[in-house]
């Protein structure tokens, strides 16, 4: 058989072949990296490092309990008018809801009645000084007159204060309140209606106002992937709105007792979200990822080709001296495949363009 070169080529890639000694009749070829593809093949080094864990969750975006506003009820009555709707960004003073209260009605009728003895007992008070004073009347009816008057100013005073609690500046004579926004940001809660009644004993807000700067999401963590999951572990989110963008945190609270309903542990992960892109009751996907105590020999996830059932390296010793090795995997995380067999640290695996001389080295 005559020498020659064997050349392998596509997408001008080239792979210089080089000749053997001959055994029998039969030439063996040697496989080798030409000039121009050794520009474009990536050689990595197989190391050996702590492995990494990955666990996919679902969950959802809520605010920020820790950075809202709750706007409780004043006092009871009817809604009469609600200008928000829930989603709406408000500003601090903007009037939020009107209420119609029979209790704010009271308070003036009775600042109205104490305002009158007020001034009633005052001038009893100076009338009572001045007989005192010219020894017309006893020092018993000036004080007692003095008594009165003070009684008159804490009644007054009282009534006022309950006024001042009840939205003071918000109410009038009428009995109506306005309810008003203490602070900026967006209405997350809404839970009144015109027409609602607000009792006495109603202890939830009428609206939570958050600035959406922060959120947490709420992962669900089924039993079996409890032990995976640790405060401090790194988090990337996704969601069906922007599907291209990821969204890192990390884990900051790992729940002590499971959801009674579906039986999952909940984690919270904090985002900050100066671009306001996430919102309240979106769906996400959640990858945590964490280093393991233990170590193995890794390499890019890109180096393995999948064939026939296996999986297999191009390991690089020199430009005419590479092999084929099977290995076997443990896992592949975030672009890197641990390796439990077939590789040893040090070794040089082709990451880049090794389909080409696998499939040049499996057809000697």
């Amino acid at each position: 058989m005559k020498k020659g070169l064997i050349y392998i080529a596509a997408a001008s890639i080239a792979l210089a072949s080089c000749q053997e000694k001959k055994t029998g009749t039969m030439a063996v070829e040697q496989v080798c990296v030409s000039d121009s593809m050794a520009k474009i093949i990536k050689i990595d080094t197989a190391k050996t490092t702590p492995m990494e864990d990955e666990l996919a969750l679902s969950g959802e975006v809520s605010f920020d309990e820790n950075k809202v506003v709750k706007v409780f009820p004043f006092t009871s009555g009817q809604v009469t008018e609600v200008k928000v709707s829930l989603g709406d960004k408000v500003n601090k003073g903007q009037t939020l809801a009107v209420l119609r209260s029979a209790d704010v009605a009271g308070n003036y009728t009775d600042l109205s009645s104490t305002k009158a003895d007020l001034a009633i007992s005052k001038r009893q008070m100076e009338q009572a000084e001045y007989l005192y004073k010219n020894g017309i009347s006893s020092e018993r009816d000036y004080t007692e007159a003095k008594e009165n008057y003070n009684k008159a100013v804490a009644a007054n005073s009282r009534i006022q204060q309950q006024i001042a609690i009840n939205g003071g500046g918000n109410t009038n004579a009428a009995g109506t309140l306005i309810i008003k926004a203490p602070a900026d940001g967006f209405i997350v809660e809404k839970n009144i209606s015109a027409g609602n009644f607000i009792r006495p004993d109603n202890s939830s807000s009428l609206f939570t106002i958050s600035n959406m700067k922060d959120v947490w999401i709420w992962a669900n963590v089924f039993e079996s992937d409890i032990a995976k999951v640790k405060k401090g572990y790194d988090a990337h989110i996704t969601t069906l709105a922007y599907p291209n963008k990821v969204f890192t945190g990390n884990v900051d609270e790992v729940s002590s007792v499971l959801d009674p309903d579906n039986k999952v542990m909940k984690v919270r992960i904090a985002l900050s979200n100066n671009d306001m892109l996430l919102k309240p009751e979106m769906f996400t996907n959640v990858l945590i990822t964490n280093k393991e105590a233990s170590t193995s020999v890794a390499i890019p996830a890109s180096a393995v080709i999948f064939d026939d059932s296996k999986n297999f390296v191009v390991v690089y010793n020199s430009k005419c001296n590479m092999r084929v090795q099977e290995v076997s995997v443990i896992k592949t995380v975030d672009n890197i495949t641990y390796i439990a067999t077939g590789l040893k640290p040090g070794d040089k695996v082709i990451s880049q363009g090794q389909l080409l001389l696998y499939n040049a080295l499996t057809e000697q």
